[in-house]
């Protein structure tokens, strides 16, 4: 078995409403420095070592993310 790891974050031309919220949110609870949060999210799979990069395109694509707004990144992590 191996283990992978899909991560998903909208475009960087689309607006992350719930990113924002959290960067207004942190000066509010004692949290200074930080200028921008982005909001995704994180998969992580255990798929057959038969399972192919194709594949795991063709399931962050159709399945784990909407490309029309969002990008992602897979990684093989060891297990």
């Amino acid at each position: 078995m191996a283990r992978v790891v899909v991560d998903v974050m909208p475009k960087p031309e689309i607006l992350d409403p719930q990113g924002q919220a959290v960067a207004r949110a942190l000066p509010r609870l004692g949290f200074s420095g930080v200028a921008d949060v982005r909001q995704g999210k994180h998969f992580e799979l255990e798929v057959d070592d038969s399972v192919d990069d194709e594949t795991l395109a063709k399931i962050a694509e159709g399945f784990l993310a909407n490309p029309v707004i969002e990008q992602w990144t897979i990684r093989r992590v060891d297990a």
